[in-house]
């Protein structure tokens, strides 16, 4: 069963002990990926966590979603509901506090980003064009996926938007930094990948042991800040 809850805000049942929520743009039948949605999604779990965490197991926000998967010895699917209603009602992404700005070091080289001379070529820029492009943004987290801490950045200047390759590597390092269309991410770890390497961070992007267990949240900002080879040695980096 689907109930509104506002113009921009739907809710659905995903299972025994789970809701989702949809989020929307002026009632749109079908959710675009902005900013804008993307401040709604994080005022909502915001206030979900503040006001329902006894009854809460996980949040799993998105683009344009989230998940809340619940305490079923705590609630049950209709009061729940009722809840939600109540408290996101007056959802209102104006009201929205700004995620944390995260600086991100990335160590741009040719050594280090195995694409940043086939970017330039395509983009009809040199090198040094390129990484000033991609520093010179700043990214809103939305959604975190594929691999834990594998957050989704977007977006990238329009000029250095990239597909993602025709045939993904079997590695692609620990650290790198990447685009695929018009985002842009961290690898958190070494795995499988068709996105385009520019450059390689230090920083663990998720530490079990940790707390935070990763560096960036969704509704965060990340500005990536430009490092040379001797820093990101220094900051613990390793080149594959």
């Amino acid at each position: 069963m689907s109930t509104h809850i506002n113009d921009n805000i739907r809710l659905e049942a995903a299972g025994e002990n789970a809701l989702i929520l949809y989020f929307s743009d002026n009632g749109q039948a079908t959710a675009v990926i902005t900013p804008e949605i993307s401040s709604k999604v994080h005022q909502a779990e915001q206030l979900i966590r503040q006001h329902l965490s006894a009854e809460i197991v996980d949040l799993i926000p998105s683009y344009a979603s989230i998940l809340v998967v619940f305490n079923l010895l705590e609630i049950d699917h209709h009061h729940l509901r009722n809840k939600l209603k109540k408290l996101l009602k007056q959802c209102d992404n104006s009201n929205s506090r700004p995620g944390r700005l995260i600086e991100l070091p990335a160590y741009y080289s040719l050594e280090s980003g195995l694409d940043l001379a086939r970017i330039a070529k395509r983009a009809k820029l040199s090198v040094e064009q390129v990484i000033a492009l991609h520093q010179g943004q700043e990214y809103r987290v939305y959604a975190i996926g594929f691999a834990p801490g594998f957050a989704y950045l977007g977006e990238v200047d329009k000029r250095i938007a990239m597909p993602r390759l025709a045939t993904p590597r079997l590695k692609v390092p620990k650290g790198a930094v990447a685009i695929a269309d018009r985002q842009t991410a961290v690898y958190p770890a070494e795995s499988p990948g068709g996105w385009n390497i520019i450059a390689l961070c230090p920083l663990d992007m998720f530490n079990a042991q940790a707390e935070p267990i990763m560096t960036v949240a969704v509704g965060d900002r990340v500005k990536f800040v430009a490092i040379d080879k001797q820093q990101y040695v220094k900051l613990g980096g390793k080149l594959p």
